[in-house]
């Protein structure tokens, strides 16, 4: 995003010695669509140049007297770069050279293109009949950064961003994971339990691991992400602690899907305690399980449940001035 904000302050020609420097020393009257880098080169400069075909998507010239704009580089129809939509053998077509500028295809009132033979050529004939000639002498070229639904004459980050960014529809669980008030640490293991990729016993020996599959907390079954967190009997141990805060559910869970249904079918004022309780304890039985795994430190369920309960109070008095957080510390301790 740094980038593409640099290379629209070269574009614009913003007032700065660095813009001053490239287009002298770089440019020096060529297209930055067309240069090509050379082996002096900075590494930053070459690294603009790459970034040129993403660039390109955003930028638009606006033609005044035509003098500055490439007529075959510079995307100043709605077509895009001529160079690339009629094609290389353009410059002997059009009868216009590939260094030319607008106002170079222009005499007086109309266009000194020749008779279109291509329907890509009628097109372009199509649109150069809109603009009005002579162009305005006193008027210098443009750039617009087109960036959603308008133009813009400055560079905007956000709007970039959006329209960059990757794009798929809501996930249905996406409320139990990313919330407001959620903790970055909770949130982050609760959505890669919730994908099913924490690397379990079963999983790594899935994959050829010389380990044993079985639980670490009971060593009765192999430990799956539903049995460590929700099934094994320590697990149980743990959430019978939270339950009592903030009410159990009618039955005990056997799957994932039990316990999001859980989370989202609390009374309207238990559902954020319910969400950060779930996140905490599956944060906290997780790296219990590390911690005996790795550290051979085992210790009792109620001492889990006491680090759960730490965290929740603390998560609610960081917030306890802020909407739906003022409650919760009493729905917590009831």
């Amino acid at each position: 995003m740094l980038q593409l904000s640099i290379i629209w302050l070269l574009l614009s020609k913003a007032p700065s010695l660095w813009v001053d420097w490239h287009w002298n020393i770089h440019l020096n009257g060529q297209s930055f669509w067309s240069i090509n880098p050379s082996e002096t080169d900075s590494w930053a400069w070459r690294k603009l140049l790459d970034l040129r075909p993403l660039a390109i998507q955003f930028c638009r010239t606006k033609l005044g007297n035509g003098n500055s704009t490439s007529f075959w580089f510079d995307p100043w129809t709605p077509l895009g770069q001529l160079i690339t939509y009629i094609g290389q053998s353009g410059p002997r077509a059009l009868r216009v050279r590939m260094n030319a500028a607008v106002v170079d295809a222009t005499a007086g009132s109309g266009w000194t293109l020749p008779h279109p033979r291509s329907q890509r050529e009628v097109n372009l004939h199509a649109y150069l009949s809109t603009i009005n000639l002579p162009l305005s002498a006193d008027v210098d070229d443009i750039y617009e950064w087109i960036a959603g639904d308008s133009p813009l004459c400055v560079f905007r980050s956000s709007t970039t961003w959006e329209v960059l960014r990757p794009r798929q529809a809501i996930k249905p669980w996406v409320d139990v994971v990313w919330f407001k008030g959620a903790i970055p640490k909770l949130s982050f293991t609760m959505w890669i339990a919730n994908y099913d990729r924490l690397p379990t016993r079963a999983r790594l020996a899935a994959w050829g691991m010389a380990i044993s599959p079985l639980c670490p907390f009971c060593s009765n079954y192999e430990e799956s992400r539903d049995h460590l967190l929700l099934r094994c009997v320590y697990s149980k141990e743990v959430w019978g602690g939270v339950f009592a805060r903030c009410l159990p559910p009618s039955n005990t869970f056997t799957d994932w899907a039990e316990l999001l249904s859980w989370i989202r079918g609390a009374p309207p004022k238990l559902t954020l305690l319910r969400k950060l309780a779930t996140q905490s304890t599956v944060y906290h039985l997780w790296k219990q399980r590390n911690n005996l795994i790795h550290n051979q430190t085992s210790v009792p369920a109620a001492t889990v449940f006491h680090a759960i309960d730490k965290e929740i109070r603390n998560i609610i008095s960081a917030r306890r001035h802020r909407k739906h957080f003022d409650t919760l510390m009493i729905l917590w301790l009831r």
